[in-house]
């Protein structure tokens, strides 16, 4: 199958890519590089030893998506541009909203138009809220968002779901990512940032690499049982591999389906920093600051629909996390 990446020269299109092409997938990139850089796009060749076209291009803008969609046959979209920033979310919300929900409008328009059916979105726990208790589930109500950036996902979702009730062939996954970190076995694809990191895995590493002085963890005050921030780390290329699982579902059905993709376990910030400076013998200097406006103090996924639907499960460890963020540094 032909699938268009949108977004996937970034951390998780880029692995999803690899993951797609090692599938047997054809695999179309559109990306506008704000947050990633072309040579990526050579890794994945490298790493597959597989072809993958990219388009240089912002979804956006209307011609743009018309003119690839027009030329070259995808059946499938998997859509991962977008600001995707917590904190910055909370600083920029216009910008979060007019970036993520443009660009989600101006695909599934086109699509119509080219009569392409076949929808993953990339969406995230933020839409959970912090009222619900943990693990999270699916049928948890959704909406009491935390931030700008969940509510861009939210809506998303929404739109989704009204565009699939009124086009009876659409099929759409909407998967809610929990905290990707990790990075691909052969030392690229990690997530490297353009300018200061917003998310902590990138931070840990800049620190440990000596190019940031220390870490700022937000908050040493939550119910938890080190007062840190409790996530549910999941390893990339477990997450990648979730998107190939979707996609396999996608074009075997139709409607909307919602699915976690997670560990289904929490690990607090102090574990992932003690981990990290134990599997990889260094050392991650930190601080302890203020909570984070927009931060809830535990958040996991309930992963048994991922598992039932998709047939899928994340297969990688913490120490494995942590081992491939600190190789995949360079």
């Amino acid at each position: 199958m032909r699938v268009l990446l949108t977004g996937g020269t970034g951390y998780i299109g880029s692995n999803t890519a690899v993951a797609l092409l090692e599938a047997g997938h054809q695999v179309l990139i559109v990306d506008n590089l704000a947050n990633s850089n072309e040579r990526t796009v050579q890794d994945i060749r490298e790493i597959t030893n597989k072809d993958v076209d990219f388009v240089l291009g912002d979804i956006t803008q209307p011609a743009v998506i018309d003119r690839i969609l027009e030329t070259e046959n995808a059946e499938a979209v998997v859509h991962f541009a977008a600001l995707k920033a917590v904190g910055e979310s909370v600083e920029k919300p216009l910008a979060y909203y007019r970036n993520n929900l443009d660009g989600l409008l101006t695909m599934l328009e086109s699509m119509e138009r080219h009569g392409i059916h076949n929808f993953i979105f990339s969406s995230s726990a933020t839409v959970y809220g912090g009222e619900n208790p943990v693990p999270l589930t699916e049928d948890m109500p959704a909406g009491t968002c935390a931030n700008p950036y969940g509510w861009t996902k939210l809506m998303a979702e929404q739109i989704l779901r009204d565009a699939a009730a009124a086009n009876p062939k659409m099929s759409v996954v909407l998967l809610r990512y929990f905290n990707p970190v990790g990075g691909h076995r052969s030392g690229k694809l990690g997530e490297r940032p353009n300018g200061v990191p917003n998310n902590l895995m990138p931070y840990i590493v800049q620190t440990a690499a000596g190019i940031r002085e220390r870490l700022s963890v937000f908050g040493g005050d939550y119910p938890t049982p080190d007062g840190t921030g409790v996530r549910d780390y999941v390893h990339v290329s477990d997450l990648a591999e979730g998107h190939v699982a979707a996609l396999e579902y996608c074009v075997a059905h139709h409607g909307v389906e919602t699915v976690n993709l997670g560990t289904g376990c929490g690990n607090s910030v102090l574990e992932l920093i003690h981990t990290f400076e134990t599997v990889n013998g260094v050392s991650v200097p930190y601080q302890i600051t203020d909570r984070r406006k927009g931060d809830v103090a535990v958040c996991w996924a309930d992963v048994e629909k991922a598992g039932r639907l998709l047939g899928w499960q994340a297969k990688r460890s913490l120490k494995d996390m942590c081992r491939d963020s600190w190789r995949c540094r360079g």
